[in-house]
């Protein structure tokens, strides 16, 4: 019977070439823990919202909080409506849809950062274009960066974008028609979705493309950060 070297063992992994998925991540088998791991954190918010409503007070956004309590800007995205399931089951739906195509294409980290920004750019959106004492929560924002992101991805690869076109217009167009929807979220996590992906996705191949991926997406958040206190100064809430 063989001995195997633990240390030799060890090396031949370094050594071994990383598989990486189309744009750059680290290929994961299995399920796609990062959207399992969001839609978790939802339920489990939405349970602490049901059983204690003031929780959702303390971590709704309305842009006046924008100045005093930032962190509101994301920590809204991962609650939703405790009047009702519609809400969190149809964001959870979308998630789950979007995530099983999207986590695996991006990798784990690049997908939750996608994910993490377009909840920002969400809030950016309400803060642009909603009422300064108007409430939001949901994670209609990043969902909708994920449909951007999507769009991205079929556009790179030269495939049809009707389907995703037509599906973006209908429930953009239920902000308009149904009451208590944030279209102004949804607004601005798709074009957040967009520019993240964008920056994914046509990153150059080769060592820069972390570099380049990377700085990129922290471009964006800065870019997001300056408006948001640009904002927030004009409407005098800081």
């Amino acid at each position: 019977m063989g001995i195997q070297c633990a240390d030799c063992f060890a090396e031949s992994r370094r050594q071994s070439p990383a598989y990486r998925t189309p744009y750059g991540g680290k290929v994961s088998n299995g399920k796609p823990v990062v959207t399992i791991t969001l839609m978790v954190i939802c339920g489990i918010f939405f349970a602490v919202q049901f059983f204690y409503p003031p929780f959702t007070y303390e971590l709704w956004y309305a842009p006046l909080y924008t100045g005093i309590e930032p962190w509101r800007m994301l920590s809204s995205a991962f609650l939703h409506s405790p009047s009702g399931i519609l809400h969190i089951a149809f964001n959870l739906y979308a998630l789950w849809f979007l995530g099983q195509g999207l986590e695996p294409q991006l990798g784990r980290l690049r997908f939750a950062l996608l994910y993490l920004v377009s909840a920002l750019g969400g809030s950016v959106g309400v803060l642009l274009l909603s009422p300064i004492n108007q409430p939001v929560v949901g994670a209609s924002g990043a969902i909708f960066g994920l449909f951007g992101a999507l769009l991205v991805v079929l556009l790179q690869r030269r495939a049809s974008v009707r389907s995703v076109l037509i599906l973006l217009a209908v429930n953009f167009a239920l902000g308009f028609f149904v009451p208590n929807i944030a279209w102004q979220a949804h607004l601005g996590g798709l074009l957040t979705g967009v520019a993240c992906a964008a920056v994914l996705v046509y990153a150059p191949r080769g060592k820069s493309r972390n570099l380049v991926q990377f700085g990129g997406l922290a471009a964006v958040v800065v870019f997001l950060c300056i408006i948001s206190a640009v904002l927030a100064a004009a409407k005098g809430l800081v």
